[in-house]
């Protein structure tokens, strides 16, 4: 018989498997292009439903026709801006914290150390000194269901330096909606940790095939640990271990209908209760259970497949 062959089973890619360190992942906002002045905005997943829509994609099979495709509601509160950092050289070079921040936001998060920052200070940046300007956002989750203690996370700004540092000064202590930072139709990648598994073995870790139910020492293990030499369990051999809470991204998800919670009921959702805020329904299944907190930004590859599509909202069902 021919040698049986198989590629290796697991990506090295996502290596070591262990749990994500955070929540809210870091994110290269220098690779991401937007078309308003936020390049990203913080979620939170409500759950799955169907949205029944009219596809009216060109050249679609089901053009014109009503159909049923799986979608994701993402609760969005709005943010507040924390801090706003000045880098020089990919460095942060200066960071200033806002001022007139709600009050209980002390006892909830660990604030930076108090300078004198202030908005006056903020008149007073020359921006010839630095090369990029990002914010640390928080998210008003006390207007929501889900708890009151709130997320943080760096959010990049779309513009040169002067436009940048308008945008700062325009908004510091004001809400931000992403009614603002997101259009209906567009495409949004979504990044965030996926359900926790716990302990599993290498079948459902690694996808390895079962062993002959003739087997000795189990069906559900790989038929050899390693050589001889070298003596030791090398790290590629797949083995049981943590499986979840790894930090994963979902491209290219088109926003099918986006809104006010005052303007579009949606109630009662399994295991998340009532949207009270803003809210986005995106096409497709996202990773996590209900609640998990997201970051939504503008699409880092969006693709022509995706692009093309032209879904009219009708309802959920």
């Amino acid at each position: 018989m021919p040698t049986k062959k198989s590629p290796r089973k697991g990506s090295l890619q996502y290596w070591p498997r262990k749990r994500a360190a955070k929540m809210l992942p870091s994110i290269n906002w220098d690779a991401i292009n937007s078309d308003k002045k936020l390049k990203g905005f913080i979620c939170y997943k409500a759950g799955m439903k169907s949205a029944i829509v009219k596809d009216s994609t060109e050249h679609s099979m089901t053009k014109n026709k009503t159909k049923a495709v799986p979608a994701t509601i993402l609760e969005c509160p709005p943010m507040k801006i924390l801090s706003v950092r000045f880098y020089k050289d990919s460095k942060v070079a200066k960071e200033i914290l806002a001022e007139n921040l709600d009050k209980e936001l002390k006892r909830q998060i660990k604030m930076p150390k108090k300078n004198e920052g202030s908005k006056k200070k903020i008149d007073d940046i020359k921006e010839s000194e630095y090369d990029d300007i990002r914010v640390i956002c928080y998210s008003v989750v006390k207007k929501t269901n889900i708890k009151t203690k709130p997320d943080v996370a760096e959010v990049g700004i779309n513009g040169d330096i002067s436009e940048k540092l308008a945008f700062v000064k325009e908004n510091l202590g004001k809400e931000i909606s992403a009614l603002d930072t997101f259009s209906e139709g567009q495409l949004v990648d979504l990044r965030g940790v996926t359900t926790g598994r716990g302990l599993c073995g290498p079948v459902k870790r690694f996808g390895i095939t079962l062993k002959s139910h003739k087997s000795e020492k189990g069906q559900r293990r790989p038929g050899s640990l390693g050589p001889w030499h070298p003596a030791r369990v090398i790290f590629r051999v797949p083995m049981a271990g943590q499986l979840g809470m790894f930090t994963r991204a979902i491209y290219n998800n088109k926003i099918v209908k986006m809104g006010k919670a005052s303007d579009f009921e949606l109630n009662n959702i399994k295991n998340y209760g009532d949207v009270k805020t803003d809210f986005l329904i995106v096409n497709g299944s996202i990773q996590g259970p209900s609640k998990r907190q997201l970051i939504a930004t503008y699409p880092l590859r969006p693709t022509r497949k995706q692009s093309k599509k032209n879904f009219e909202f009708i309802t959920l069902r």
